[in-house]
């Protein structure tokens, strides 16, 4: 199977139309390289993970997996928590359908110029990748990965049950599509490439026990988020609130936590850039005064030593993704399980949540597309996306949000629920030159503002013509 690409070019990618709904989404389906070699995992068949707690495939899905029983999908993923949860299901499918699964792991920041080496070479060594959203476009840009369309209108690999139309919307849209509205947001010209999978928003963390003993509510807006800063680290004895401040993607991440909610937008709708205007610079403040509140060292933190912070008790709040959930039940270095309660991500001018995350994808120039597609299909069906809850990882669809049974055991989902209702996928430019941006000019401004090596209205504005001409060589201006 060779599908085509979308092979329109990136100037071409202009502005937002009103999302569509979930149900308008399923018409998108009817139904210089260097050589690396990853380092590799093979996950050989074992004894099931869940017993009897999840039925065998049926003699349909047996006959669906059959051609390619033998076969060994390479699948490039992350270290990161959502993976941690798969990584215990796949002996399970290798069981069921007799395809085996050899892992790329990697750290996130290296994993995307691995892939793009491998990727662009004329048969791929990898053939199942994890991708961050912001790379969607430039992957569809670069004829890396494949559309979905052909995979489920092909009655012999797509699962009749799969049901796109429970896929959380948001997350479909902000995940998947790439040509439509702004190049990668819902309507004409939309197409799907990926899937979720390690999808998150965003929303706020606190330890309850640390509250109550202060007799303090969890921050509802900006104002009050503002306020307790300074309170938390005077009479908690601790970081008031943890963040990510790493140069580069990192602080960027944290900052356009606080501009959308606060009104900003990084680009205006003919691509001039607007970060640098009032909501842009009260953000990049925020951002300082929460590291000057925060946890030591919270300039280099990327997420991984955020989170900890938080795990390991050092920080009063959280606001970041959605994984916290898990790695507050699950994680070794968990010591606030049973101390941690959840609420909204506080309101700015408006409510507003990040959707990002990560999801999946086929590479183009891949030999088993198709046995990459089973497992990227079998991984983000109904049944196990329930299934990696279970082990501590984030729903991404709506039939787990709303069983019964999950709910009771992991309350939060309700919240998650009402959080989803805010997520924003047009909550930063996901196009091709955004990474360009993102990890150079602004994350270096963005970096210079939250560490006080310049005023957060100099460091943004500083950086106008170098965006500027980004945008201009890329076609956007």
């Amino acid at each position: 199977m060779a599908p085509e690409d979308n092979k329109r070019p990136v100037s071409q990618y202009r502005r937002v139309n009103p999302f569509i709904s979930t149900a308008s989404m399923t018409s998108l389906l009817p139904p210089k390289p260097v050589n690396l070699r990853p380092r590799r995992q093979v996950l050989k068949s074992a004894v099931a993970v869940f017993g009897a707690a999840l039925p065998l495939a049926s003699s349909r899905a047996a006959d669906r997996y059959a051609k390619y029983r033998g076969q060994t999908v390479a699948f490039s993923i992350p270290d990161h928590p959502h993976y941690d949860a798969m990584v215990k299901l796949l002996p399970r499918f290798t069981e069921e359908t007799g395809i085996k699964v050899e892992l790329a792991r990697e750290h996130i920041l290296r994993m995307k110029h691995r892939q793009m080496a491998e990727m662009s070479q004329a048969h791929s060594k990898l053939d199942l990748v994890t991708y961050v959203v912001t790379w969607k476009s430039e992957y569809v840009h670069h004829r890396l990965i494949r559309p979905l369309q052909p995979f489920f209108s092909d009655p012999a690999l797509a699962d009749p049950t799969f049901d796109l139309a429970d896929v959380v919307p948001g997350y479909l849209q902000n995940m998947g599509l790439v040509g439509g509205p702004k190049g990668y947001l819902p309507g004409p010209g939309a197409r799907l490439y990926g899937l979720p999978y390690g999808a998150e928003t965003s929303l706020l963390a606190y330890r309850r026990d640390v509250f109550a003993a202060l007799k303090l509510q969890p921050p509802s807006t900006y104002t009050q988020l503002r306020r307790l800063l300074p309170v938390l680290r005077d009479k908690a004895g601790m970081a008031a609130l943890t963040s990510r401040g790493q140069a580069g993607h990192n602080c960027v991440h944290a900052w356009l936590l606080h501009l959308n909610p606060l009104g900003g937008q990084v680009f205006d709708a003919r691509w001039v850039p607007t970060f640098h205007q009032t909501p842009g610079v009260q953000a990049l403040q925020l951002l300082k005064d929460i590291a000057d509140t925060g946890p030591a060292g919270m300039g280099n933190f990327d997420y991984n030593e955020m989170l900890h912070t938080f795990l390991e008790g050092r920080s009063a709040m959280y606001l970041d993704s959605t994984a916290v959930f898990g790695a507050v039940r699950s994680s070794p270095l968990s010591k606030v399980a049973g101390k941690v309660a959840y609420a909204l991500h506080p309101r700015g001018t408006r409510m507003a949540s990040q959707a990002g995350g990560m999801g999946l994808a086929l590479a183009r120039t891949s030999e088993r597309a198709n046995a990459a597609f089973l497992l990227m299909q079998w991984l983000t069906s109904k049944a196990q996306d329930k299934a990696v809850c279970h082990l501590g990882a984030a729903p991404m669809r709506l039939s787990t949000l709303r069983d019964a049974e999950l709910v009771r055991r992991y309350p939060e989902f309700t919240l998650l629920r009402e959080q989803l209702r805010h997520a924003d996928p047009d909550w930063r430019p996901i196009i091709a030159p955004w990474d360009e941006i993102n990890t150079g000019p602004l994350g270096a401004a963005v970096h210079q503002g939250l560490t006080g090596a310049l005023p957060p209205d100099q460091a943004l504005g500083a950086i106008l013509g170098r965006v500027t001409d980004i945008m201009v060589a890329a076609g956007y201006r």
